[in-house]
């Protein structure tokens, strides 16, 4: 169970995102693609302003290198612009970590691949849908 929620105006930040969809910033969940190696990404779903800790992905993942994906992977890779990536939908398999932060808030908004358009449902339903994922700790204290 979802619903679409579409904002009247351009979102220019999590603050204004979270207060016009009558959210707190941590129910707003970012969808944060990082390039492994060339032609390997993974995507981090996290809660609101929540840093994610480089040196915990890095050891999560076993690398010592890792980058955020450039504004040209993210839409080569999943499809979706910079601001509007969604974790449904993707045109490849992609590994999907969800930070647990995510899952401590029971009713969250996420990108919908659309810009100003977000996708409102209760964590347990994400959790539902991106079975496959692997839940982690990877934000900073």
């Amino acid at each position: 169970m979802h619903t679409v929620f579409r904002h009247a105006a351009q979102v220019n930040s999590l603050e204004q995102a979270a207060a016009e969809r009558s959210q707190r910033p941590g129910q707003v969940v970012r969808s944060i693609l990082f390039r492994l190696a060339e032609d390997d990404h993974l995507m981090v779903l996290v809660a609101g302003p929540n840093q994610i800790s480089w040196k915990a992905l890095r050891k999560l993942v076993g690398q010592s290198r890792l980058t955020m994906a450039s504004e040209e992977e993210v839409l080569s890779v999943t499809g979706y612009r910079i601001g509007s990536v969604s974790p449904f939908g993707l045109p490849h398999p992609l590994r999907i970590l969800i930070d647990e932060s995510v899952l401590k808030e029971k009713e969250i908004s996420i990108g919908s691949g659309t810009r100003s358009v977000a996708i409102l449902m209760k964590s347990a339903d994400l959790r539902r849908a991106l079975s496959e994922a692997e839940v982690v700790s990877l934000v900073e204290p």
